[in-house]
């Protein structure tokens, strides 16, 4: 099957959405703290976390609806729950990826302006870019976005390697302590995204299909693929970064948003040059940035037309509405635990993996109920390899519960 480059965008979409906290922050930590000792928990929370993800553009482009409208006919019970989980994860979720891209701004710009103007400067910014309609040319440069940000990660890893003098050990760890534990949690939380994803994944699907009439199941799968690919390996490259340059160093990251951002940016400095720091704070800065537009847009989205199918009423000033709202509370949790970057991404990626199961079981049941065509629902390595993840998710969660 012959894919052109055109019909590339929601899978690639999705990667701009998913590397964000998860791979600029988590990744990181987990290479500082751990090593090399996390790859297995990268790999299989990749792996376990795949099928979910994939039935999204799947049943859009086979159903020619989203996943909402397939939510409401397995019942209205789980069309409120997801409004529900939405409503209450929402802010924390934009807070924490905020939080960051505001870091990185005042890093590039010699901190003139505290994270805390940043944020409400960038948040503006993203408003007007959607209130306007211009979201389009974020998914135009998408393309270039994730390509830069890859390769210049292998860039930096490969010269990292060539100057590092310690041995490398990749022995993998298991986190014993309740702190340890929690980070695991923590990192595939938000490892490659938030499960709740695929509900925007599906949306995007649609759109894509709306400006190319030939965007089908298959061509839509294997741009999710190469999206997939890519937050797996940029994911491994912060991961060794962090481990070639912070780990048994004697240093740690901060929790301060600002100085994880200089922490971060000197990562690759440190591999590349000093004359990268501007093209890498860029990247860096430009990625988050989409990552914080993204959701500013897709959580409204969401929620504006779970309520139009919960209650019959949409317009486009209930979007603007739910826009308002993430707004208003995104700031007002910034501005009292701004300071707290750690501990929101803590609670954020944390309460992201304990929802993570009921997204995953119900896109399983969606995807293999009679509202899906007979050729375009699972194959039984597709079942055994949902079955395997469900259990996977729920046995961590009960794991991390037992040990608080």
């Amino acid at each position: 099957m012959k894919i052109s480059f055109k019909k590339l965008g929601p899978g690639l979409l999705f990667a701009g959405a998913a590397i964000g906290v998860s791979h600029l922050v988590q990744s990181t930590r987990a290479g500082a703290d751990f090593g090399y000792g996390l790859i297995w928990a990268l790999i299989l929370v990749h792996i376990f976390k795949y099928p979910f993800f994939q039935f999204a553009p799947r049943y859009a482009l086979a159903t020619g609806e989203s996943l909402l409208d397939g939510y409401k006919k397995m019942g209205k019970g789980v069309l409120i729950a997801y409004f529900i989980l939405t409503f209450t994860t929402m802010f924390t979720i934009q807070t924490t990826v905020t939080i960051v891209t505001a870091g990185i701004a005042s890093s590039l710009f010699g901190n003139l302006i505290s994270s805390e103007i940043w944020a409400v400067i960038i948040l503006s910014i993203c408003a007007l870019i959607l209130i306007k309609g211009k979201y389009s040319f974020l998914d135009q440069i998408m393309k270039i976005i994730v390509i830069t940000l890859t390769v210049s990660t292998i860039i930096a890893v490969v010269l990292a390697l060539k100057t590092n003098t310690l041995p490398l050990s990749f022995a993998q760890k298991l986190p014993e302590n309740t702190l340890e534990i929690g980070f695991l949690i923590a990192f595939m939380g938000w490892m490659p995204a938030p499960l709740d994803i695929s509900v925007w994944q599906s949306l995007w699907a649609l759109e894509k299909q709306k400006v190319n009439k030939d965007y089908d199941v298959k061509s839509s799968l294997f741009d999710f693929n190469v999206g997939y690919l890519a937050t797996i390996i940029i994911g491994i490259g912060f991961m060794a970064l962090g481990a070639l340059v912070m780990f048994q160093s004697g240093s740690t990251f901060s929790d301060k948003a600002g100085e994880f951002s200089n922490q971060l940016i000197s990562m690759y400095t440190k591999s590349l040059g000093n004359w990268s720091y501007l093209i890498i704070g860029i990247a860096a800065f430009t990625t988050m940035f989409s990552t914080t537009l993204t959701t500013l847009d897709a959580s409204p989205r969401t929620m504006a037309r779970t309520s139009e199918l919960l209650f019959g009423s949409f317009s486009k000033h209930n979007y603007l509405w739910w826009i308002g709202i993430l707004i208003v509370g995104t700031v007002s949790i910034f501005f009292f635990l701004g300071s707290e970057m750690g501990l929101l991404i803590k609670v954020a990626t944390i309460i992201s993996f304990l929802t993570a199961p009921f997204y995953a079981i119900i896109n399983y049941k969606l995807i293999s109920s009679k509202h899906t065509p007979i050729e375009w629902r699972p194959s039984l390595r597709m079942h055994v390899l949902s079955c395997l993840g469900i259990l996977f998710l729920i046995g961590f969660s009960i794991w991390y519960l037992t040990t608080l």
